[in-house]
Parts: C-alpha cells; sequence; structure tokens
C-alpha cells in the first residue's frame, strides 16, 4: 500500500515540478521581455557608480542614485546584485550628506538583498562598522567588521580582510581590552605587509596605550607614525592628549593647534578645543574665553550628530533582533497542502487502475518473506553449529592444559607429526595458518599454546623462550593475523578453526 502510494506520488511530482519549470521560465522572460525605461536606466547608473569607485571617484549624483536604489528595489529578487550595488553607492552618498540613520538603513537593505557578491557585502558591513564606530557602539562595530572581513575573505580581498582585523581590533582598544587588541595586531604583522596597514595598526596601539592610561607608551607610537611622515588628526589628538595626561602642557597645546588646523571631524576638534581650554598658560582671559564659546559650539554639533549615529546603530540592533518574516512560510504551507490535496485525490482516482501493480508487489513481499525465514533458519544453524565446534575445541583443549600432555599426545617435539595432529583434533588449523597466513614453525606453536590457552610460562617452557619475550612474540603473531594478543584466542576459534 506504501510503496504504491510513494509510486504515484513521484510521478505526480514529476509532473507538477515540470509544470513549475515552464511557468517560471515564462514568467522569467516575461519581466525580461517587458523589462521597463527606468530599470535599464537604474542599471546604468549603477554600472557608471561602479565605474568610477574602481578609479576613486564617487558618483555623486544622489537623485539618480536614489531613484535607482527604488527601482531596483522592485526587482531585486532577480538583480540582486544589482540592488546591493545601488543600496552601497546610495548609502555613501546619504553618510555624506550626514543622514546616517537613512545610510544605515540602505545598507541594511544591501545585507537582505540575497545577492551573492561577497565583495560588496564587505563594503556594505564595512560601512555600517564605521557608523556604529563614529557612534561609540563598539562591540556592534567589532561584528560589523568581522561579517566584513569574512565576506572579503570568502571573495579573496586579503589585504581588505587584514584591514577589517585591524578595524576589529581597534574597537578592542577603545573598550582597554589591550591583550586582545595585541593579539589581532600580532596576527596582522605576521601575515601582510603593507605600509598604509602598518601605520593603522601603530594608531590602534597607541589607542589602547591612552585608554590603559600608558602615555609615554602612546607619545612612542606616535613618534614612529610622525617620523614615517604619517601626518594624520587622529595620531595628532592621541599625541596631544597623551601629552595632556602626562602634564606637559606645552606639547599639549601644540599638537591640538595642528589638530585643528588639519582635522574636520568635530570630535576631534571638541578634544582639541577641551585642550586648549585648560592647558593654555596666559594671563589672557579672552582667547580662553573664545576657546571656550568654541568648543560649546563644537560639543553642540557633536551632540546632534552622536545622537543620529546612535539612532543608526540602535536601527541596526534592532535589525538584529527582529522577529523573522514567516509570512513565506505560511504561503510554503498553504501551497504544499493544496498540492497534497490534488496528490491525494490523483492517487484516490487511480487506485482501482493499480491491481497488477498490487499483485506484483504482494507476490514480492511474499518470497521476501520465504527469504527471510530460510536466512533465519541458515542463520540458527550456523550458531548451532558454531556453538558445537566452539565447546568441542574447549572440550579438547581441556584435556591438553599440561605441558606433559602436550609434549606426549601432541609429539611436540616432531612439527610435522604436531601439525598432523592438530590439524585432525582441531579443523585443520596447523594447515591453514601454514597456507593461508604464512606462518613460520614458532608462529604456528605460539598459535596452538595460545588455542590450547596455555600460560605465558608454560609457552616459555614449550617454546624455550624468556617469559618475557612470549608477550612481544605473541603481539606480532596477532598483528599477523590482524587481531590483539587478548583476542587472539576467540579469533583462532572464529576465522581459523570454523571457517
Amino acid at each position: 500500500m506504501y510503496v504504491r502510494i510513494y509510486l504515484y506520488f513521484c510521478r505526480v511530482i514529476r509532473v507538477e515540478m515540470t509544470y513549475i519549470r515552464f511557468v517560471t521560465v515564462g514568467l522569467c522572460l516575461m519581466f525580461m521581455a517587458c523589462s521597463p525605461r527606468a530599470l535599464h536606466e537604474a542599471q546604468r547608473v549603477v554600472t557608471e557608480a561602479d565605474s568610477l569607485r574602481e578609479t576613486g571617484q564617487i558618483y555623486d549624483d544622489s537623485a539618480a542614485l536614489a531613484q535607482s536604489y527604488t527601482t531596483l528595489g522592485r526587482w531585486q529578487w532577480i538583480h540582486a546584485d544589482q540592488y546591493a550595488h545601488a543600496c552601497y553607492h546610495y548609502g555613501r552618498i546619504l553618510r555624506r550628506s550626514d543622514d546616517p540613520v537613512a545610510a544605515m538603513q540602505v545598507f541594511i537593505d544591501a545585507t537582505h538583498s540575497h545577492t551573492t557578491d561577497n565583495h560588496i557585502l564587505g563594503r556594505v558591513y564595512s560601512n555600517m562598522g564605521d557608523i556604529c564606530h563614529l557612534a561609540s557602539a563598539y562591540p556592534l562595530a567589532y561584528d560589523m567588521y568581522e561579517c566584513s572581513g569574512n565576506k572579503y575573505l570568502q571573495n579573496g580581498d586579503t589585504l581588505l580582510y587584514y584591514y577589517d582585523l585591524n578595524n576589529m581590533a581597534l574597537q578592542l582598544a577603545e573598550r582597554g581590552k589591550k591583550q586582545e587588541t595585541y593579539a589581532i595586531l600580532q596576527n596582522i604583522d605576521q601575515n601582510i605587509s603593507d605600509a598604509t596597514l602598518s601605520d593603522l595598526t601603530t594608531v590602534t596601539k597607541a589607542v589602547v596605550c591612552k585608554k590603559t592610561a600608558q602615555y609615554d607608551s602612546t607619545i612612542y607610537y606616535t613618534s614612529q607614525l610622525l617620523e614615517q611622515g604619517f601626518r594624520d588628526p587622529s595620531a595628532l589628538i592621541l599625541r596631544a592628549q597623551a601629552f595632556s595626561f602626562m602634564g606637559e602642557k606645552d606639547s599639549a597645546v601644540y599638537y591640538a593647534n595642528l589638530v585643528l588646523s588639519h582635522s574636520k571631524l568635530l570630535s576631534q576638534m571638541n578634544n582639541a578645543l577641551y585642550i586648549l581650554t585648560n592647558d593654555v598658560k596666559t594671563d589672557d582671559v579672552e582667547p580662553i574665553r573664545q576657546t571656550a564659546a568654541d568648543r560649546s559650539d563644537a560639543q553642540k554639533l557633536l551632540a546632534e550628530r552622536q545622537g543620529k549615529l546612535s539612532q543608526a546603530a540602535q536601527l541596526l540592533e534592532q535589525d538584529l533582533n527582529r522577529e523573522p518574516d514567516l509570512r513565506w512560510l505560511y504561503v510554503l504551507i498553504a501551497t504544499l497542502a493544496i498540492i497534497g490535496s490534488g496528490c491525494y485525490i490523483y492517487v484516490y482516482r487511480k487506485r482501482k487502475k493499480q491491481q497488477l501493480l498490487t499483485q506484483q508487489i504482494d507476490i514480492l513481499e511474499q518470497a521476501t518473506s520465504v527469504i527471510q525465514e530460510k536466512h533465519q533458519e541458515l542463520t540458527e544453524r550456523y550458531l548451532t553449529d558454531h556453538k558445537r565446534i566452539e565447546n568441542e575445541i574447549n572440550s579438547r583443549c581441556s584435556i591438553l592444559q599440561t605441558n606433559e600432555s602436550i609434549k606426549k599426545k601432541l609429539a611436540w617435539r616432531n612439527y610435522k607429526k604436531m601439525c598432523n595432529i592438530i590439524d585432525k583434533q582441531f579443523y585443520l588449523l596447523a594447515s591453514k595458518l601454514r597456507d593461508k597466513h604464512s606462518l613460520k614453525e614458532n608462529e604456528v606453536r605460539i598459535c596452538i599454546l595460545t588455542l590450547l590457552n596455555c600460560s605465558s610460562e608454560q609457552m616459555a617452557e614449550l617454546l624455550y623462550k624468556s617469559p618475557t619475550s612470549i608477550g612481544t612474540l605473541k603481539g606480532r603473531v596477532a598483528n599477523k593475523l590482524g587481531t590483539t594478543s587478548g583476542k587472539m584466542r576467540m579469533y583462532l576459534i572464529d576465522n581459523v578453526c570454523v571457517k
């Protein structure tokens, strides 16, 4: 009954799958034939943006990118890769426009696009990590950089992978986890040589030293960077802060002024203004008041910007923690229920036409039953004979337990005669050991003594060996037979005597 239903079901499924394939191909051809002009335009914009990115430029037409992002969003199940690229380029434009919340949403859409382009996903996750880093959500930033690095690694972009490793180390550094930070940086130093990446890892070391109040080490690392011509404001502000914490106010003020002249980042400007407000040595109050006012303005802008960044980080956390949309599962279950009902009806209507198949199945089942009974009978007979032979062997062995019995009854000193006696009493054991297993005289003798269940002392006396060498000899013979010393006797009974 079950076999018949299974055969019907397989036949129906084959028909249904063929129909589904034709429908799917037809729909795809229809969509391709009716592809609107807006889709072609969106694809053109994304292609142009990709070309500019490869040359280090940015496609800055935000309206065109927004339209491409919206248009390709409707076609993302067919053009997943291009939609992910549109999300990436539009998200970068939104970041430059100081709209991190909208940018984060666009990047999140890219991660849900089902694209197989690991390189673009690596860039998307890296941008998400940058936003979280700026929002001081360091654990979340660490996770995003880790995702980015894994995508780069899957795509074979080894250098970009190690850049993300440094970004991960930087998140740990910001949290003062020096040991974990240095472990990652050591991995980078051992596996890749890149001047720019080396500078960035040095900055990371300076950060973690500042966070752990090792200000002299921060000065040391930033000195290395300055000697190498690295003038990024990130190194200058670290140096200024380290001097400030160490009480070297003149040096702190000097580098704080350099930061203000080179940096446009609000966080760096705010830190530099803090140093200038508190560390400048002057009796003139007016410059200090002006600096304090400038810092107050910077703090207001920074607070507003941090609010946006925090909101963007929260948006990402909500997406990571959201409950999955199970509507597709309900649709799938309903579809399967409909198909199952159709299959059942089809099987029910065709049931009467399968009487011949049912009869053949019954005949096969009867034949199988007979074969199983015969097999069971042969198995029981074999077990009975095996037990009888085993008891017979044990009984004969018990008669030959002593060395005197072995020497006299088995003609132990006459090897040829002994083998003939053993063959008669133990089912050609000696001949099988010589012919099948190619054992030598001493090896055959050790097998016979093992079968007789002799002790190591008895074996040593009969073989004129030392008791300590018996174990080694027995182990070597057991290895030739494909067993172990402890299982050797049962092996001789089951696989030599009986067979």
